[in-house]
């Protein structure tokens, strides 16, 4: 706690220096990652708090993190000593950072910020509630350089490339997608910043971040043809000459916002939710900006028909690697010493033994007992629980195949249960079947579907406080925009081809937590006179442990829904699975009454 401390008053000399009120962290990159870099931590190195998803404000007197219910607790615990106080968001009476500014601080006040890790929807927000008490931002990108002296570079790390037999679209094909819709939208460029955006478009993968396989780099589309520029020792010397020879034009890294300079008479396409502020600046005077949603983004967001292979696949992998874990852990649990943080390590074991395995899609979350309430729990090695033949675990985790990506949860009884504790499992089981089983009109968004996963909770007076339902990207990031299911997102309509996870919980601080969570297809269902109808199809195929559910608070629905999902389990796991594990798996898949 003490490097955060004085790293802390070495930002505030800097700021005095300055003559800077305050400074705005964002928390993220100039790509809007929700996970980052070494180079980009600037949130961590300046606070200590770990989480994917946090803002950080310090002025002289006081500091403080805004972060959502994901953290709570984490944040707490990590802040504890730093002097940084934590704030909730998305909580009902939740003060902004801004807000909490504009109250702090008196008029005439200046408030630094980096231009490129804000995007430019974020500015707006800010800019205009701090604009109305009177108060300044400021430009300072370099305010780390003095401070964050042994800061790490950019990663090095090669770019390869992902087949078309995996892809089922060409860079061509892509690159014609991404044309058309820029000329229906009367436009002559698309500016690409996300990495996930860069890496699908061109068909190339990376290991720049954790658990994403992605690269650091920026590109354009439009009139002109395609660049992308990225660090240029990164890509190997045959894929460089592929690439060109398909005309898309190399350039480094470093060139992008020279390049911007140079773009004049355009009429460009930006995501305000997405491109970082510095770029817009750039562009705005001399170039015409259409604002909206990314092109690229909603192409990827509707999975074409070998990803939608692809993930099926991805599903039986992991299931059966997931099988073989939960069986180890079955027949160890006495025998060795088996901790949170030592589960979390066998499941990748197992996931590695299957083929076209890639790695982790995220850090995995195996919470025992109270652990489990923390939702995004990340066990420490020298910290970790020991799993006992008692009580429940919450394990979420992922893989990334060169088929697909996964994420599931699924919380077990290792031992004896509560009643209370087969309730709040039952209750949130309810809210996954209901999502499973909507059918909605097309034209529905996410939030307006949010409720059903929710409804039993809610009727118990219970609740959680983190969305239903992400994107999930093809043997890309894990949690992938533009839409998604919960209260307070997407105005994006759900649509065909889309891929989402449905994962309600309950947590009990100092207790235990519950989530359940099946990745979905949005799937087409029928056309009436009243218009066109689109489901869900479960693509998730591992077992929901029997042994935790109330069958009491059920419907005769619910539980046929159960056993259909576990006869079809059945059917398509157990064939690939080695025979000493059929009858372990015929006692995870059994018909309940």
């Amino acid at each position: 706690m003490n490097d955060i401390r004085q790293n802390i008053k070495s930002l505030r000399m800097e700021l005095l220096q300055r003559n800077l009120d305050a400074l705005y962290i964002s928390g993220t990159d100039p790509h809007s990652g929700e996970y980052l870099t070494k180079h980009w931590q600037i949130r961590e190195f300046i606070s200590g708090f770990t989480g994917s998803g946090g803002i950080v404000v310090i002025t002289q007197e006081e500091a403080g993190l805004w972060t959502d219910s994901r953290y709570f607790l984490q944040a707490t615990d990590q802040l504890k000593g730093t002097g940084i106080r934590m704030y909730k968001l998305r909580v009902p009476d939740a003060v902004v950072p801004e807000l909490w500014l504009s109250k702090k601080l008196s008029p005439g006040s200046k408030v630094g910020f980096d231009p490129q890790t804000l995007t430019v929807s974020g500015y707006r927000i800010i800019n205009s509630q701090l604009e109305a008490a009177g108060i300044n931002m400021m430009e300072t990108p370099d305010i780390f350089d003095k401070i964050w002296t042994n800061r790490p570079d950019l990663p090095k790390n090669e770019i390869f490339e992902f087949p078309t037999e995996f892809t089922g679209l060409s860079r061509k094909e892509k690159k014609e997608q991404v044309y058309a819709e820029l000329k229906r939208l009367d436009a002559d460029l698309q500016i690409i910043t996300t990495t996930d955006e860069l890496a699908w478009l061109f068909n190339l993968r990376g290991s720049d971040v954790p658990y994403n396989p992605v690269f650091t780099g920026y590109g354009v589309i439009g009139k002109g043809g395609c660049i992308l520029f990225t660090d240029g020792a990164k890509i190997p010397g045959p894929l460089k000459k592929k690439l060109e020879g398909e005309k898309i034009k190399l350039a480094e890294y470093t060139e992008f916002y020279i390049w911007l300079k140079s773009v004049k008479d355009n009429t460009i396409c930006l995501d305000p939710s997405t491109v970082n502020y510095a770029v817009y600046k750039t562009l705005c005077n001399e170039n015409k900006i259409k604002e909206g949603t990314s092109v690229i983004s909603m192409l990827k967001s509707r999975k074409n028909p070998v990803e939608l292979m692809g993930f099926r696949e991805a599903m039986k992998k992991d299931s059966v690697a997931l099988t073989e874990f939960f069986y180890w852990l079955k027949n160890n649990i006495r025998e060795e010493k088996v901790t949170e943080y030592s589960a979390g390590l066998k499941i990748a074991e197992f996931r590695s033994r299957q083929a076209g395995y890639k790695g982790e899609s995220f850090a995995p979350i195996a919470g025992y007992m109270e652990n489990g309430a923390v939702v995004h729990y990340s066990a420490a090695e020298n910290e970790a629980l020991l799993l006992r033949e008692e009580g429940i675990l919450l394990f979420d985790s992922g893989g990334h195949y060169l088929n697909g990506t996964t994420d599931i949860t699924r919380t077990v009884a290792l031992g004896p249960v509560t009643d209370q504790q087969k309730a709040d499992f039952t209750y949130v089981l309810k809210g996954l079947i209901s999502l499973s089983e909507v059918v909605f009109p097309l034209g529905t968004k996410g939030w307006q579907i949010d409720v059903l996963a929710r409804t039993a909770l809610w009727k118990n007076g219970l609740n959680y406080g983190h969305g239903t339902g992400h994107g999930i990207g093809h043997f890309l990031n894990v949690h992938e925009g533009p839409v998604s299911i919960r209260h307070d997102c997407s105005e994006i309509p759900v649509a065909p081809g889309m891929v989402f996870s449905n994962e309600p919980g309950l947590y009990r601080e100092g207790e235990y937590g519950i989530r359940i969570e099946n990745m979905m297809e949005c799937v087409e269902k029928e056309e009436t006179e009243f218009g066109s109808f689109l489901e869900f199809k479960t693509l998730t195929l591992f077992p929901i442990d029997i042994n935790l559910i109330d069958t009491s608070l059920l419907t005769n629905e619910e539980k046929e829904w159960i056993n259909n999902y576990h006869r079809r389990v059945r059917a398509e796991i157990k064939p690939l699975l080695k025979k000493n594990l059929y009858e372990y798996f015929d006692s995870l898949t059994k018909e309940i009454t």
